[in-house]
């Protein structure tokens, strides 16, 4: 009998694990699974497991880096190992999949260090240049933010294969892919080309679930759906035009369901059939004991007056306002207790 994710992979979607935990790569590549990402809440859940104490005493008390150094040299590793997993993978399809996401520091976007955007711009440009020297297969993160979005073009102009990530809006998705593909244009040759595009889907539907109780039953619960649908259709479209010898792919992130009267894999039903769906390990093994079988819905729309209805009642500004600030609050703090952490451990050291 065909597993349910297996179901999922045969519908055209390609599976990417969202964690770089070393347990729990090896089960998803049993579940067919190419590539992986991380961010910082990923990153702290698995050096606060205290797997890695011992390197973060070398790393502290041996070659005596700063908190922050030891942080990122940690990260570093621990991403390098997932890549070293999923290389088969970018080698077999020539660069197209296999890659593990690397996420530039979440810090620079708080408004707590007081940056201003002409600094923060600068600092992506080093950092993502610095952490994707040397990795063949490694995406880096860069949020779609103002800073963020000005960084990518100069990033795709100097080979810097990317992961635009926090798209909650078309207007946003738009803006990066424009920006990343003036810079590919500067390139000398488009064979190693990759981006992607993190549209968050889930996060969607839990706003207007408390900021638009007016939408219908039919309505509320798919504006997530169909803005990412929306999307993937808008990035089919544009690729169609600009091919490239590498797919630019849409990822669907953010797929956990946030209502509890939701079954685990609506979102995943609902945009199967292409592009890539990143499913933490919790959802994976869900899906599995599910008996669910999917098949394509990616380019499956509600009938038009749902449509009508979400263009109508939906302000799209307002919920990417909203989402960005909640979502640079949400990768920041994991950050900052990352490094409280390593700060503590420190202090015991001495």
């Amino acid at each position: 009998m065909t597993s349910p994710l297996a179901t999922l992979i045969e519908s055209g979607t390609i599976l990417w694990l969202d964690s770089v935990d070393p347990d729990h790569i090896e089960a998803s590549k049993a579940h067919g699974a190419t590539g992986a990402t991380s961010n910082p809440i990923i990153i702290s859940g698995v050096i606060n497991s205290g797997r890695y104490d011992s390197e973060l005493v070398r790393l502290l008390r041996d070659e005596g880096l700063s908190t922050s150094e030891a942080a990122w040299a940690l990260t570093d590793k621990i991403v390098a190992a997932a890549q070293q997993e999923f290389l088969p993978v970018w080698e077999a399809t020539k660069g197209d999949d296999g890659y593990v996401s690397f996420e530039v520091d979440p810090l620079l976007e708080d408004p707590d260090n007081g940056l201003s955007r002409q600094q923060r711009v600068a600092q992506y440009l080093e950092l993502g240049t610095k952490w994707s020297e040397g990795h063949k297969n490694r995406l880096i993160k860069v949020p779609a933010t103002p800073a963020g979005l000005e960084a990518v073009e100069e990033l795709a102009a100097r080979g810097v294969p990317l992961n635009v990530t926090l798209i909650f809006t078309m207007r946003q998705y738009q803006e990066a892919r424009d920006a990343v593909w003036r810079g590919a244009q500067r390139l000398d040759s488009l064979d190693k080309f990759k981006s992607v595009y993190s549209i968050f889907v889930s996060r969607v539907d839990a706003y207007t679930l408390k900021q638009v109780p007016s939408l219908s039953d039919a309505a509320q619960g798919e504006v997530g759906i169909v803005n990412a649908k929306q999307v993937w259709k808008d990035n089919q479209d544009f690729w169609k035009d600009h091919p490239t010898p590498l797919g630019q792919q849409i990822v669907f992130a953010s797929t956990g369901t946030k209502n509890p009267d939701d079954p685990p894999w609506k979102y995943l039903a609902a945009l199967a059939g292409s592009d890539i769906q990143t499913n933490p390990p919790a959802m994976n093994e869900a899906v599995e004991q599910s008996g669910q079988t999917f098949s394509r819905e990616v380019d499956k729309l509600p009938p038009a007056e749902v449509l009508a209805e979400i263009a109508a009642k939906v302000d799209m500004q307002a919920v990417e306002d909203f989402l960005m600030t909640d979502g640079i609050k949400k990768f920041a703090d994991p950050q900052k207790k990352l490094l409280a952490t390593i700060e503590s451990k420190r202090a015991n050291l001495s």
